[in-house]
Parts: structure tokens; C-alpha cells; sequence
């Protein structure tokens, strides 16, 4: 089948003349005067709006950015655990904080993300921290607590 063979299965539904007396005249259901009531072009375009609500000043996509970044979880790999910790070793953000593997954020300690990248073959009792399903799963299969 090709588009010039595809036939319509309904009748096209004709649209409603306004403005021409009967319920639909005079002002053809558009109300009197104002923007809604005149021909044309309604409403600004949605994006133009949006543009004119942003700073244009120097620096303003910079510090949004920093804002970003500074409300985030810090993300470690499992690799970096491996490399910085020995068997049967406790690993918290404070203690993170302590080795000076992660920073404090506004002068709080951060909350922490496990992700499952590089392996891991020592028993370690991770606390309050996040995991993947991943890192999670290779944790167990080291020996390894969370807690």
C-alpha cells in the first residue's frame, strides 16, 4: 500500500462558521473587545518568556553550576574503597571526611553514594550511605555489612 492509495473512512467534520447571526454572531462567542476578542496572533511566544526570565549578567551560568553541583550527593566508586581501605575496616562520610576522600559541603558532612565501578574483594561495614544495586551486590559478595 502507498500513501497516494490510503482513503479516509469518515467524512470530514466540517468546521462551525461563526459570526454570521443565529447563536454564534456578533461577537462570535469571543466576548467584547480585548487581546481574545481581535484577530490574529493571541499570545507571545512561550519561549521568549522563558529567555527574558534569566540574568544575562557575567557569571550567572557559572555560579548556577556551583548551586548544582553543591546540592548533590558525592558519587565514589567502589575502586576508590578498594584502593584507600584495609579488611574489616568501618567506612562512613565522617570517616570519608577524616581521609579527606570527599569535602564538606557548606560546612556539612555530605551524604555519600556507592557506585559499583572496579571491584572489591576486602569485608568492609559500610553506614549511612546510598548504594547502586550494583555496588550493593558486590559489597555482599565481598563479605562486607551495610548497615
Amino acid at each position: 500500500m502507498q500513501l497516494h492509495e490510503l482513503k479516509k473512512t469518515h467524512k470530514a467534520k466540517k468546521p462551525k462558521r461563526i459570526g454570521r447571526g443565529g447563536k454564534r454572531g456578533h461577537y462570535s462567542g469571543r466576548g467584547i473587545k480585548g487581546q481574545n476578542a481581535r484577530a490574529g496572533a493571541k499570545f507571545k511566544p512561550i519561549v521568549r518568556e522563558f529567555l527574558k526570565r534569566y540574568p544575562k549578567l557575567r557569571g550567572y551560568k557559572r555560579k548556577s553550576i556551583i548551586r548544582n553541583q553543591k546540592s548533590k550527593s558525592v558519587i565514589l566508586n567502589l575502586e576508590l574503597l578498594e584502593k584507600k581501605f584495609k579488611p574489616g575496616e568501618n567506612v562512613t562520610p565522617e570517616i570519608l571526611l577524616g581521609r579527606k576522600i570527599i569535602n564538606k559541603i557548606k560546612g556539612k558532612v555530605p551524604k555519600v553514594k556507592i557506585l559499583g565501578k572496579g571491584e572489591l574483594t576486602k569485608e568492609l561495614t559500610i553506614e549511612r550511605c546510598f548504594f547502586s544495586k550494583s555496588a550493593k551486590e558486590k559489597i555482599e559478595n565481598a563479605g562486607g555489612k551495610i548497615i
